[in-house]
C-alpha cells in the first residue's frame, strides 16, 4: 500500500526543489509567450525548462508518494545526477538564451533570462544539499566521478547535435565522419549510463571495466580526429563572413569545434581515471 511522505516536501531539498519546479515552469511559460523560433537553440532552451519541470516535479510525486523506494535502482544516485544534469542545462540555457534572444526592448525574454540564472542556482543549491547528506557519499554510478564526466559527455554531445546543420555535413565525407563520431560515442555514453544505473554490468559475460576502458580510449581516439578534420573541413577559407549576423552558420561551426575539444579533454581524463582505477585495484589484489 503506497503512503505520502508530507517531510519530503518541507525538508531543504523537498523546498529546493518546490522552487526549482515552479522557477522552471516559469521560464516556459514566459519564453512560450514570448513567440516562437524555428531556431535549433531556442528549442534546446525550451527543451531544458520542459525536461527540469517534468523531471523535478516527477521526484516530487515520487518522494511524497514513497515510491521511490520500491524503484529498482538507488534513487539517491539518481536524484543527485539529475540535480548535476539540470545545473549543466539550466546553465547553458541561461547563456544561450539571452545571448540569442533577447534584446533592450525584449522584456519577456530579458525576465526569463534572469529567472532561468535562478533556477541554475537553484539547482546548484540542490547538488550541494544532496552531496553533503549526513548519511555520507553516495555509492551509485552516476555520483562518482567516472559517472559524473559521462553525464557531462552526453550533455556536451546534445550541445554539439543542437548546433549542427545538415548542410554543413552533407557532401562532406570527412565532417560526415565526425557526426559519425558524435553519433557513436553518444550512444554507447548512454548504454554505459543505464546499464551501470541499472545495476546490470554483473550480468555481462566479460568485464565491464575493461570494455569501458576500451570505449574511453576508442572515444578519446575518434574525437582526437574529429578535433582535427571539423575545424579543418567546415570552415569556409575565406574566414567568417561579412554579411554573418545573429545566429550565423559560422557561429555553430565554432560552438562544434569548441564542444568537441572540450568533449576530447574529458574523455582523455575520463580514459586516464578509468585506467588509474583498474589497475590500483589490480595491484591492491
Amino acid at each position: 500500500m503506497t503512503k505520502v511522505d508530507v517531510r519530503s516536501l518541507i525538508q531543504p531539498v523537498g523546498i529546493v526543489r518546490l522552487i526549482a519546479a515552479i522557477l522552471t515552469g516559469m521560464t516556459f511559460i514566459l519564453v512560450a509567450t514570448a513567440g516562437l523560433s524555428s531556431s535549433p537553440y531556442w528549442a534546446w532552451c525550451m527543451f531544458t525548462w520542459c525536461f527540469c519541470f517534468f523531471f523535478t516535479l516527477l521526484i516530487l510525486v515520487l518522494e511524497f508518494t514513497t515510491v521511490s523506494s520500491k524503484l529498482p535502482f538507488p534513487w539517491d544516485d539518481f536524484t543527485t545526477a539529475f540535480a548535476m544534469l539540470a545545473c549543466l542545462m539550466c546553465l547553458a540555457a541561461s547563456v544561450i538564451y539571452p545571448t540569442f534572444f533577447t534584446c533592450a526592448a525584449c522584456y519577456r525574454q530579458i525576465g526569463a533570462s534572469v529567472v532561468s540564472w535562478v533556477c541554475f542556482g537553484v539547482y546548484t543549491g540542490e547538488v550541494a544539499l544532496t552531496r553533503l547528506r549526513p548519511s555520507g557519499q553516495n555509492s551509485g554510478f552516476l555520483s562518482t566521478l567516472p559517472g559524473i564526466m559521462k553525464m557531462l559527455e552526453t550533455f556536451l554531445a546534445c550541445l554539439i547535435f543542437t548546433s549542427l546543420e545538415t548542410q554543413q555535413y552533407s557532401g562532406h565525407p570527412a565532417l560526415q565522419w565526425c557526426v559519425a563520431v558524435y553519433s557513436l560515442c553518444f550512444v554507447f555514453a548512454i548504454v554505459i549510463i543505464l546499464l551501470s544505473m541499472g545495476q546490470l554490468t554483473s550480468c555481462l559475460p566479460f568485464s565491464f571495466d575493461k570494455l569501458a576502458i576500451a570505449y574511453n580510449v576508442l572515444s578519446a581516439v575518434m574525437y582526437m580526429t574529429a578535433m582535427v578534420v571539423w575545424p579543418l573541413y567546415g570552415f569556409p577559407a575565406t574566414g567568417r563572413p561579412s554579411y554573418c549576423g545573429n545566429l550565423c552558420p559560422w557561429d555553430k561551426l565554432v560552438v562544434v569545434t569548441f564542444m568537441t575539444i572540450l568533449n576530447f579533454i574529458i574523455y582523455t581524463l575520463d580514459t586516464a581515471y578509468s585506467i588509474r582505477l583498474v589497475f590500483c585495484v589490480i595491484s591492491n589484489e
